[in-house]
């Protein structure tokens, strides 16, 4: 078991490279179950030693073949092995049959009932692997249901029942493990999505397979690179000044929300941005500068006092409560005419939706609801395939998309990228604004779009798990704002 790589694929990869492994290195498919269920086994007894139960629940296919693998060897190490097969091992073909055969040659099989659930130690789930596509009911939606009501710790192997491995949706039920072994490929769903209630503990093992089986296969996505921060955003010259690092014009804040144009704009400026402006309503200008006063920030009531500040800006951050009304209406086709880059969030997005066009580089930030009415769906659909809204709204909008939300997705229509870091506590108000911030700042010192985007929502992610140390509930977006010079000086 090793740390997690990056590159990460769907089901039908992950199939791929099984086959390329087995076909064209010659490493036989009971070889590489016998390796997944030895991995899983030795990770199991590490991490409960004093297990003596273990209730191993198979299902049909490989998945339940590891499964077999793992009941054998606890048997024979002595421990009391309740196997219950969910789908008849007589049905059973190829390795998970021979697989099956050893188990049973050691375990005697019994019928699931919740009661097994309650008296194991561990309960190892094996029912359904990665081709799942529809929702688990009957027999085994009330295992996965029993499991999770038993309280027991879960071990998923390969993916939690019930998860879906390419688009992290729950189908029906799930399994809620607190480690998921996984094998060969890391699977995108485990990332997004449902997944993070589900999957506990992600571990990785490659089975020995040659680095070569992966050279065919091009990831679906990645995960960020840790030291992606500290590699892009280096010590700065010592004969630095501020005209190096861009100006941001945040663009914003009809009235009653003059606060969301104040905390992207302090968001850009601790990102590093050279100079930071605002346009904003002229009521809200007194105090936005009472508050930071470092900002630059101007009173407008129409696009005509807005051009000549876009002029003088090297990137636009449009959005941030930027309203509904006529006024926000004639800022946004101010900024969206000019051709400087552009983040877009909040209403900009809503008046995208409704004015919908293209333009060359820019980000667009939305949550899922922002992105189902951008591609005129609804929400269920966005969250039941995160990864093709994201494409879709790349393509369709020739943009940077972040498709927010646990594991957020980021993607310019032809590679995707997902974060993992971040915490519940960022679910409250201004949290968007402050991403607008960031990435609006860090384009500004001459990072690319899709760089920006990156290790923007990277660093708010990693702000935001700074400030949830002193508790997550209550996480306000201006805590995390304070943690940001620590994250963007690594």
């Amino acid at each position: 078991m090793n740390e997690l790589p990056e590159a990460l694929f769907t089901p039908d990869q992950v199939r791929e490279l099984d086959r390329c492994a087995i076909e064209d290195f010659g490493i036989p498919g009971a070889v590489l179950m016998s390796r997944a269920g030895r991995a899983a086994w030795a990770l199991i007894r590490a991490r409960y030693p004093r297990a003596q139960r273990l209730l191993v629940l198979c299902g049909g296919g490989n998945n339940g073949g590891d499964g077999y693998v793992i009941a054998r060897l606890a048997a024979e190490a002595g421990l009391h092995v309740d196997l219950c097969p969910l789908s008849d091992p007589a049905g059973l073909t190829g390795d998970a049959a021979l697989a099956a055969e050893g188990a049973l040659s050691v375990c005697s099989p019994v019928d699931f009932a919740a009661v097994l659930a309650q008296q194991a130690d561990v309960i190892v789930d094996a029912l359904l692997g990665t081709g799942l596509d529809r929702p688990v009911t009957g027999a085994m939606a009330e295992a996965i249901s029993a499991a999770n009501a038993s309280g027991r710790p879960i071990i998923a192997i390969d993916v939690p029942s019930g998860l879906s491995a390419r688009t992290g949706q729950v189908l029906g039920v799930a399994m809620r493990a607190v480690l998921t072994p996984t094998f060969i490929g890391l699977k995108q769903g485990l990332f997004t999505g449902d997944a993070a209630e589900y999957t506990g503990e992600i571990v990785f093992d490659d089975l020995g397979v040659p680095e070569a089986v992966y050279q065919n296969v091009q990831p679906a996505a990645r995960l960020f690179d840790d030291q992606a921060i500290r590699n892009v955003l280096p010590v700065r010259s010592r004969t630095a000044h501020k005209g190096w690092f861009g100006h941001v014009l945040v663009i914003g804040g009809d009235h009653g929300m003059g606060g969301a144009v104040r905390i992207a704009a302090e968001a850009a400026a601790r990102s590093g941005a050279g100079l930071t402006s605002v346009a904003t309503r002229p009521a809200h200008v007194a105090a936005v500068l009472a508050a930071r006063p470092e900002l630059m920030v101007h009173g407008i009531e129409d696009d005509a006092g807005l051009n000549a500040l876009i002029d003088r800006a090297s990137v636009l951050a449009l959005g941030p409560g930027l309203g509904t009304a006529d006024w926000g209406q004639h800022l946004f086709t101010a900024a969206m005419a000019s051709n400087k880059p552009l983040i877009l969030d909040a209403d900009g997005l809503n008046w995208l939706a409704g004015m919908p066009q293209t333009r060359d580089d820019w980000v667009l930030t939305p949550h899922p609801g922002e992105a189902a009415r951008l591609l005129q769906a609804d929400t269920a659909a966005i969250h039941a395939d995160r990864f093709a809204a994201v494409t879709e709204l790349a393509q369709r909008y020739q943009a940077v998309v972040v498709l927010k939300g646990a594991g957020t997705l980021i993607s310019d229509g032809h590679q995707c990228f997902i974060c993992t870091e971040g915490n519940p506590g960022m679910a409250s108000g201004g949290m968007g604004d402050a991403l607008t911030g960031v990435i609006a700042g860090l384009r500004a010192q001459g990072l690319d779009a899709l760089m920006a985007a990156r290790l923007g929502v990277q660093a708010h992610a990693r702000a935001a798990d700074i400030a949830a140390q002193a508790g997550e509930r209550g996480l306000l977006a201006g805590d995390l704002i304070e943690a940001l010079r620590e994250v963007v000086n690594p």
